[in-house]
């Protein structure tokens, strides 16, 4: 068997995997844990597995990882004897998302932007608890993942309203990067920003649902379904921030072979994402307006996407 695992600031998810199909699937909340080790063999009751892949949201360095969100330090060597696990891979959590991107098939895919298909390199960017990019250059045969660290790059405001975002968001924060606008807590941040600010009426309704569920749940819902004027706006914001990073990421990559959007925020919202701003600030991009609009871009609605692709690179090592 093989054991993948799906590591993030929120939730950790592991799976078994047997003959390429998942036999055994868990959640567990990563903060109410100690370690990594410790979920695993929460998981694992004794079971044995031949090798373990899993994604993580940080950097891996020579088979080490401190998690951007989580008090954990990894270790690939300290995790194989730890679990008796013969062998042990870590990946950033993106590039085990473009693993699994491989393996999906075309009704897993929601498409927000036909454009034009042909071969070329790939990019995909996911809003969850952070915001996570990565790349898949093409070889002429087939597409290699690589990981990058995009999320965490300066936010760059468009017009005044984001330029007062941004000092907003340098008061509060040492750093302004995208990831601080685009992610269910950034999500929350342009919320507070409009009623802090004074441009929209906090409904006491809103403040009530927020005590009993996470906020940034809340304003999705709300201004879907645009119950809540400052939610409605919130999301709106939300996604055209989310668009104008996409099409940053098209041109950095020359992602022409397309743009894939993972994480759990964008599947909730997929039909905002077709009749919103997302993809007029996607193309948005003045003298590249027209190649931006021959990229394809697909929203990722499977959500064991990121399980599939540690399964999958555990089983090519």
């Amino acid at each position: 068997m093989i054991l993948a695992g799906d590591i993030g600031g929120t939730n950790t998810r592991l799976a078994l995997f047997e003959n390429g199909r998942i036999v055994q699937e868990q959640k567990f909340p990563s903060r109410d844990h100690q370690s990594l080790e410790e979920i695993v063999r929460e998981f694992l009751k004794g079971k044995k597995v031949k090798s373990a892949c899993f994604g993580i949201a940080g950097i891996i360095r020579d088979g080490k990882c401190k998690p951007t969100n989580l008090p954990w330090i990894l270790d690939e060597v300290h995790l194989s004897k730890g679990l008796h696990i013969p062998r042990v891979h870590l990946l950033n959590d993106l590039e085990a998302n473009a693993y699994g991107i491989r393996v999906l098939k075309k009704e897993e895919l929601f498409v927000v932007q036909e454009g034009e298909a042909r071969e070329g390199m790939r990019a995909l960017i996911s809003a969850g608890t952070g915001l996570g990019e990565a790349g898949l250059a093409w070889d002429g045969k087939t597409h290699r993942p690589f990981p990058s660290e995009g999320g965490h790059v300066d936010f760059a405001p468009r017009d005044a309203l984001e330029v007062e975002l941004l000092l907003y968001l340098q008061k509060k924060l040492k750093h302004a990067s995208y990831e601080r606008v685009i992610s269910g807590p950034g999500l929350h941040t342009l919320f507070q920003f409009l009623v802090e600010t004074g441009k929209e009426t906090f409904n006491e309704n809103i403040r009530k649902e927020m005590e009993k569920r996470e906020p940034p749940r809340v304003i999705s819902e709300w201004g879907e379904q645009k119950k809540d004027k400052a939610c409605t706006r919130a999301v709106e914001w939300f996604i055209s921030l989310y668009g104008a990073e996409a099409g940053n990421v098209a041109l950095k990559f020359l992602a022409l072979g397309g743009v894939y959007i993972g994480g759990g925020i964008a599947p909730q919202l997929a039909n905002n994402f077709l009749h919103g701003a997302f993809c007029s600030s996607f193309c948005n991009k003045g003298r590249f307006k027209t190649l931006l609009q021959s990229i394809p871009i697909y929203i990722i609605m499977n959500d064991k996407t990121a399980l599939l692709g540690a399964a999958s690179y555990a089983e090519g090592q």
